[in-house]
């Protein structure tokens, strides 16, 4: 950690480091997580806090919450962890902007929404992003798939 970095201890006991980001007003954090369904719970809980400490709408609050539950539920399912067995959470918070990005180890396919149908008992996760999303798109490092959403405004990315 650089010195402006600070790291606290969740409730669950997860670990969640807080950087700064580019410009005054610009905050970013990131928890690794395990890569199992238990994570969501803890992972939603305290982006809620953290978005709430600072005062951001509550309509935002709750879209983050929403948003970073359904990517983490994908990456959990869908994808394999990282090399050191996790799951990357990052939430950006820019003024009333905040972008949450989730990077998994990838999977056999790339993430999409799922096609619109009565049938499905699941799959909607996406579909629920782009919805509350002001942009959303997926893109691939050397670790495998960032899948991300920006709400309250535009991001600093290109959606794809």
């Amino acid at each position: 950690m650089t010195t402006e970095d600070t790291a606290r201890t969740t409730d669950g006991g997860l670990t969640v480091t807080e950087t700064s980001g580019p410009g005054t007003d610009s905050v970013i954090c990131t928890m690794r997580v395990p890569a199992d369904a238990s994570s969501v719970a803890p992972v939603r809980h305290e982006i809620v806090r953290d978005l709430e400490e600072r005062d951001l709408p509550e309509d935002l609050v709750g879209e983050a919450e929403i948003v970073a539950s359904e990517l983490l539920t994908n990456a959990v399912r869908h994808a394999r962890p990282l090399s050191d067995g996790t799951i990357r959470v990052r939430w950006k918070i820019r003024g009333d902007v905040v972008e949450v990005e989730v990077t998994d180890g990838g999977g056999t396919t790339v993430p999409t929404p799922a096609p619109r149908t009565v049938w499905l008992q699941s799959g909607r996760g996406l579909r629920i992003v782009r919805s509350l999303a002001h942009e959303w798109g997926v893109t691939e490092d050397r670790t495998g798939n960032v899948v991300w959403a920006t709400l309250g405004g535009p991001s600093r990315r290109r959606a794809t």
